[in-house]
């Protein structure tokens, strides 16, 4: 069993910032990969930032220089740093987890269910 818990949400103004926190908890051998994705209506979920379990991280063009993610290990924790947010970054943000279960060995995807982002003019 895993779940992902999203966290940091809400409304801010333009050029305001956000953090959001995701928390993945179960019996997880490791985290290989996690970070987030968002998602408007009528429009495909679409990449924000990961980062791999070696630091590697993998970013939107739209948010390089303003979004920056970082990750806690062991507390199995992925944390997004929103600066200058823009109008056009309002969208609901999914966690994503690829990670080892303890029970298979094998490697899942997991992901949250969401929390909401706004950013008003």
């Amino acid at each position: 069993q895993v779940q992902l818990v999203e966290s940091g949400g809400g409304l801010v103004q333009a050029g305001g910032s956000l953090r959001l926190s995701c928390v993945a908890s179960g019996s997880i051998i490791s985290i290989n990969r996690m970070g987030w994705y968002r998602q408007t209506p009528g429009k495909a979920r679409e990449l924000v930032a990961t980062i791999t379990s070696g630091g590697l991280i993998n970013s939107a063009d739209s948010v390089k220089g303003r979004f920056t993610i970082s990750r806690e290990q062991l507390n199995n924790t992925v944390t997004l740093q929103m600066n200058s947010l823009k109008a056009e970054d309002t969208a609901v943000y999914y966690c994503n987890a690829q990670l080892t279960l303890v029970s298979t060995g094998r490697q899942y995807a997991y992901w949250g269910q969401g929390t909401q982002v706004t950013v008003s003019s």
